[in-house]
């Protein structure tokens, strides 16, 4: 797990993953494959987080403005 989008975009670059995320339910980061859900389990159930997953391939600064720009038009979300 990472702790913001420029650490979540070193580790899509260990990892050679070709997304990052900022998963809103748990507030961190990472790196993920195209098409790959984040969640948890409990008692034996997956629940799908909410995440925003952008390409690993931009900035940490357009990450955070893509982001920001979500979030302002979707404030329910």
């Amino acid at each position: 797990m990472a702790e913001s989008w420029k650490d979540a975009k070193d580790c899509a670059q260990k990892e050679a993953l070709p997304q990052v995320y900022h998963d809103c339910d748990t507030n961190t980061y990472g790196a993920c494959n195209t098409g790959e859900r984040q969640g948890s389990f409990k008692g034996g159930v997956f629940t799908e987080h909410r995440c925003v997953c952008m390409p690993a391939h931009l900035s940490p600064e357009e990450l955070e403005e893509k982001e920001k720009k979500f979030r302002k038009e979707n404030p329910d979300w």
